[in-house]
């Protein structure tokens, strides 16, 4: 890089305190110098309504840790069930066995789907569902498999740490890190965020009674990463939690992240009220959205990576979010389920096309990614038998 240029970027990512109101400049100077933020900074953040200076404080840690790119995977989604032994009352996604809206896809149907999603370029499948209270060891076991002998190359993200802890429980009787070391040498990849929700053990308790506590969580996260493997992390905001909630969620995410360095990034969502029993809850407005992401990528100084999950808010909200410290608009998806359950009325695909759209008008170089957010070459795949190019199709989650 040129001198001139490394002045020039160095010009861009000093934060210009005319637009930090004095309440929150000694917070400004800390990410200025590098300084970690503490639990009662990121209250006065998320206390603030000066949207403007925390996006702008936001963009000086993202430009920091990532320049000025913004990414985007080609994957898949499969959720391969939604029988679930538990009821948690946020979520519209799972049911019972008997209830009209249960659903349970065989190996063979989610192999096709994800034969047919190679054709068009995916590089990821991200795969997710109940806690399925009959489906044997072997029946995971065939399914992960199947999925590696379509392609080597396809990174199989799957299963949440609840999903893990379940397997290993009821269904491999084994312990959790044997469980894990199966499941990799079979062809998983790496595991999913999901399941955090909010750590808090009161919260909890009304939202998902019954789910793993955030020790629980945290452990099998831990567990994976000490075996060298790489997995994001989640928050699901906008219910009944408090402002001190998520600052502990977010604290306890950080200390994980100090010891073992293995998320790649963090995914935030939030709540769809619109067909749970918490229907009386308003959603989270567009400027709480954008406050959280801020918030999130301030705190979260070690975790490289933020991602708008734009199925949640909105390709639209999440254009607007690269500039509230985001560097990552997830993926082409590909039917996605659980948030549309709940009410979401996004679409269920993106185009690279609308994807890599998006990022360049709000002034950012979009680049394609692997799952663990490495930016790779190409964001074109060659037609295959015919078919079209992946950017007229193609969905990105």
């Amino acid at each position: 890089m040129l001198s001139s240029e490394i002045l020039s970027l160095s010009r861009r990512r000093k934060m210009n305190s005319l637009l930090i109101p004095k309440e929150l400049r000694a917070i400004a100077e800390k990410i200025e110098a590098r300084v970690r933020i503490s639990d009662a900074d990121a209250l006065d953040l998320y206390r603030s309504n000066d949207l403007n200076a925390l996006g702008v404080m936001a963009s000086a840690v993202r430009e920091r840790k990532n320049g000025n790119y913004a990414t985007y995977i080609h994957n898949r989604y499969i959720n391969y069930s939604n029988i679930c032994v538990l009821s948690c009352q946020f979520c519209a996604f799972a049911a019972r066995k008997r209830d009209a809206h249960a659903f349970e896809y065989a190996i063979e149907e989610i192999v096709h789907t994800v034969a047919e999603a190679l054709r068009l370029g995916v590089t990821e499948v991200h795969m997710v569902g109940g806690l399925h209270p009959t489906l044997k060891k072997d029946w995971y076991l065939r399914l992960v498999r199947s999925l590696r002998a379509l392609d080597p190359d396809l990174h199989i993200k799957a299963f949440t740490a609840i999903e893990i802890r379940h397997l290993a429980r009821r269904i491999f009787r084994m312990p959790i890190r044997d469980t894990l070391e199966l499941l990799r040498e079979t062809g998983l990849g790496s595991i999913t965020g999901g399941g955090a929700e909010i750590f808090d053990a009161a919260v909890r308790d009304e939202i998902c009674r019954g789910k793993e506590t955030a020790e629980e969580w945290l452990d099998v996260h831990r567990t994976w990463h000490g075996m060298g493997g790489r997995s994001t992390c989640t928050m699901l905001y906008g219910h009944i939690e408090t402002l001190e909630h998520r600052v502990d969620h977010l604290r306890q995410l950080r200390a994980l992240q100090d010891e073992t360095g293995g998320f790649t990034g963090f995914v935030p969502f939030a709540f769809e009220p619109q067909t749970t029993v918490l229907s009386h809850i308003k959603a989270a407005s567009a400027f709480e959205q954008l406050r959280n992401l801020a918030v999130s990528r301030i705190y979260l100084d070690n975790v490289d990576h933020l991602t708008a999950y734009w199925v949640s808010m909105g390709l639209p909200l999440a254009q607007v979010a690269l500039s509230y410290g985001v560097d990552d608009l997830h993926g082409t998806i590909l039917e996605e389920k659980i948030f549309h359950m709940a009410g979401a009325t996004t679409p269920q695909q993106q185009t690279a096309a609308a994807l890599e759209h998006a990022i360049r008008e709000a002034g950012r170089e979009p680049a394609q990614r692997d799952s663990h957010y490495r930016r790779i070459n190409s964001t074109q795949v060659a037609p295959v038998n015919g078919a079209e190019p992946v950017g007229a199709k193609l969905a990105c989650a």
